[in-house]
């Protein structure tokens, strides 16, 4: 994905590279020899989930920087929220918002951003609990975080592209 994109194109072709990522997991799943599969079931899980994790991270960066000429310096992403809940789009804003805490997650593990999300307790973000990671892995970020739930992606695509009209438009 490159930035001389348009933000539209930029989301479809994320979108595609996503759909590769799920197809995997689906497929990996399906597979599962008993309730664990086998070690290179496992790791094929966990790539699938990982190259997931980097299109969602990869996305959101991207329609960050493409859009932050909207907004004189600061964070992008509190601005984006302030002229939304100040244009009456507090669901849109909220989305936005969670969607956020969740590639802040995805980067950076636990945090603020997560302790955010696990208080929150939305629909769109699924936390894992930090204490479900044995500590011999550490609580990776990739585990935090689960976006291989059906319409994650899909729902991120859509927040990203409702929020690019809104700024094109206003």
């Amino acid at each position: 994905m490159e930035t001389s994109h348009t933000v539209p194109e930029l989301v479809a072709a994320a979108q595609a590279d996503a759909k590769t990522s799920q197809d995997k997991i689906a497929a990996v799943r399906e597979h599962f020899e008993g309730s664990n599969g086998s070690k290179a079931q496992v790791e094929d899980l966990r790539a699938a989930y990982i190259a997931l994790e980097a299109v969602v991270v990869d996305t959101f960066t991207l329609f960050e920087r493409q859009m932050q000429h909207h907004f004189k310096r600061g964070p992008f992403s509190r601005k984006l929220r302030a002229a939304l809940l100040d244009s009456g789009k507090a669901d849109l804003a909220d989305r936005v918002h969670q969607y956020y805490l969740a590639v802040n997650v995805l980067k950076h593990g636990k945090g603020a951003s997560y302790r955010e999300l696990l208080a929150v307790r939305s629909g769109i973000i699924h936390v894992r609990p930090a204490e479900m990671f044995y500590p011999d892995e550490g609580p990776a970020p990739s585990g935090l975080i689960d976006i291989g739930v059906p319409g994650f992606f899909d729902g991120l695509a859509a927040t990203l592209l409702e929020a690019y009209q809104f700024l094109e438009n206003r």
